[in-house]
């Protein structure tokens, strides 16, 4: 009995890092519109699991890519998930070649209330942040959104968290 419960948490563990299908079409079709291009494949970047541990981002499920088009690189793109009030939202970032914020999108929220965090106006104010910009502050840099105040929070720091990893990665020169 205590082998099976072993190989049931291994199954479940193994399998809770893979993005799912849905949020990978959603993906998709942003990255599609923004680069205007229909044929793009998604190159992941694998990161070891111990630099990996060292960032305060998780790139351990294929969330971090290069997106490549006819052979040319067109920039990178890394899906996440934050909290939200009593659920979880997910999110597209899309990077330049020089890891600038080109794009953010929400791709599902999950709460009744607090959907104008994905609205492209809130959303803009990521643009042209990188590894080297000031950090994000909720209520300075960052507008509030009223009835979203969690969701705000979460998705600033997220991209707060984002934004440093990238930035300890690239010292390394893993990619």
């Amino acid at each position: 009995m205590k082998n099976l419960l072993i190989i049931f948490f291994i199954g479940i563990t193994t399998t809770s890092f893979i993005i799912p299908e849905n949020i990978l079409k959603k993906a998709d079709k942003v990255i599609a519109k923004f680069y205007e291009a229909e044929n793009f494949t998604k190159e992941f970047i694998e990161i070891s699991s111990k630099i990996n541990f060292e960032t305060p981002s998780d790139f351990s499920d294929n969330n971090l890519f290069k997106i490549i088009s006819e052979g040319k690189l067109l920039g990178y793109g890394y899906i996440g998930s934050v909290d939200s009030k009593t659920a979880e939202f997910d999110y597209l970032v899309l990077f330049d070649k020089d890891f600038i914020i080109t794009k953010s999108k929400v791709l599902i929220y999950r709460e009744e209330y607090g959907g104008e965090i994905g609205s492209k106006r809130w959303l803009k104010q990521f643009i042209g942040k990188s590894s080297t910009s000031e950090e994000l502050i909720y209520g300075e840099t960052i507008v509030p959104i009223s009835g979203a105040t969690i969701s705000v929070r979460s998705m600033t720091k997220a991209i707060n968290n984002l934004l440093k990893s990238l930035g300890e990665i690239q010292k390394l020169k893993v990619f």
